[in-house]
Formats: C-alpha cells, sequence, structure tokens
C-alpha cells in the first residue's frame, strides 16, 4: 500500500472526506476535502488531501482562479496531468453552469446595469472575449444564456447566423447581445459599432428586436464597467 493511501486509510472514518459526504452531504464538506475526492489519488508521498491543499495554495485559495487557467498550466502541475487537468476543467465548467442556471430563474433585464452585473458574474475573470445572447419574453423576463463564440484577448468574431439561431429555434422576438472587454476597458471599437448595426438590421428582417448591446468589462474593487449602446443611443428604442 502506497504512502498516500495509507495516509487517507489512517483517518478516522468520520474524517475521510467520501464517508463525511455520504453522512452528512457535500456542502459540510471543505474545498479541500472536495478537490481531495474528486483528484481521488495524491502523488508519491502526498496523499489527494494534501495534493488539494497545495493546488488550492498555488491559486490564492480560488476556484476562480483555477477555472480561469488553462488545461496545460493545470497539468503541469506535479500530480494533476493531462487527463486530470481536463476533468478538472470539465468539472468547473458544469460548477459555473449550474450556477448560472441558478441565477438566471426569474432574472428579470429591467436595466443595463442590472443586466452589466448580471454578465460580470460569468465574464469577469476570463482572458478572453466571449459573446453572448440573452433570450427574453415579451415582459424582460430572461428565458436562457446562450454563448454565441469565444475569442482571443481583444476580438471575437461574430456571424449573423449565430446570433439569431437560438432566438429562431426558441421562437424569440427580443434578444440582448453581450460580450466582454478583458483588457478593463468597455468602450466599444469600431469593429463593435459596424456589427453592432448589422445584427440590428438582420434582427429587422427576422423579426426579432434587439433590445441592447452591452460590452462588460473587469473592475477594480468590484465595481460594474459596462457600455450600453441602447443608454448611449447607439441603438434606435422600438
Amino acid at each position: 500500500m502506497t504512502e498516500q493511501h495509507t495516509k487517507i486509510c489512517s483517518l478516522p472514518d468520520e474524517e475521510r472526506p467520501r464517508e463525511r459526504l455520504l453522512r452528512l452531504g457535500a456542502a459540510s464538506l471543505s474545498t479541500r476535502e472536495l478537490l481531495a475526492i474528486f483528484l481521488r489519488h495524491g502523488t508519491r508521498g502526498k496523499s489527494a488531501l494534501e495534493l488539494a491543499a497545495e493546488l488550492l495554495i498555488a491559486y490564492d485559495g480560488s476556484l476562480t482562479k483555477i477555472a480561469a487557467s488553462t488545461p496545460a498550466e493545470l497539468a503541469a502541475f506535479r500530480g494533476i496531468g493531462a487527463i486530470k487537468a481536463v476533468e478538472l476543467q470539465a468539472v468547473l465548467e458544469l460548477a459555473s453552469r449550474l450556477q448560472a442556471e441558478r441565477q438566471q430563474t426569474g432574472f428579470k433585464c429591467a436595466s443595463p446595469s442590472l443586466i452589466a452585473e448580471f454578465m460580470l458574474a460569468r465574464l469577469r475573470h476570463l482572458q478572453q472575449e466571449e459573446f453572448h445572447v440573452l433570450l427574453l419574453d415579451a415582459k424582460l423576463n430572461l428565458l436562457k444564456d446562450e454563448i454565441v463564440t469565444r475569442g482571443l484577448l481583444d476580438s471575437c468574431p461574430i456571424h449573423a447566423r449565430e446570433v439569431f439561431r437560438a432566438a429562431v429555434r426558441e421562437s424569440c422576438k427580443r434578444i440582448i447581445i453581450c460580450h466582454n472587454h478583458p483588457s478593463g476597458d468597455p468602450t466599444p471599437s469600431q469593429e463593435d459599432k459596424i456589427i453592432t448595426n448589422v445584427l440590428v438590421e438582420a434582427g429587422k428582417l427576422l423579426g426579432i428586436q434587439i433590445d441592447d448591446h452591452l460590452i462588460v468589462a473587469p473592475a477594480p474593487e468590484g465595481r460594474i464597467s459596462f457600455f450600453s449602446f441602447r443608454k448611449e443611443r447607439l441603438i434606435e428604442k422600438a
């Protein structure tokens, strides 16, 4: 039996992560214990609990920072490897989508600032641009948040067919488009303005109204940094 198994097995039953989860539920476990259950095994001379602790320390105890790292960066961490890095990214993405699904229920797109706050929770820590389409009902309730495409640090190629595909599929007549600027400056580029005009005109042909285009950007001290095309009168009010 290896040392890592000895260390885990030497713990009293009430202190072993798996047994604690079965007895008390996942919410009762620390982040370190939950990570240890996912990792399953440590490395030579290091238990899964110790490996989980080292991983958290390396990322300042932040799951958000772990999720923002690339599979290659995680794979370089001793004890993780390529397969486990991909699995960890998949698990954290599922957790992110679960949180988004819970937040989405009953959310009303009543103002640009509320929408920006809602979207920043999803986009704040990304290192590349990501373009979203928010599907709305007639009362501005959010029906679905669709990711259209992901791009680079300062660009994200957009095609009208991708933007309107979900709206057409769901028979949705109103949408809000949104993307992030990882640079921290939400000011729209000339390309942002051009693509917005193209999409608004395409929406008119399809009978789908674009209520707004929001650009959100990370800001210090948790502040909301965003640009609203509707607020700045760059999209006409229907």
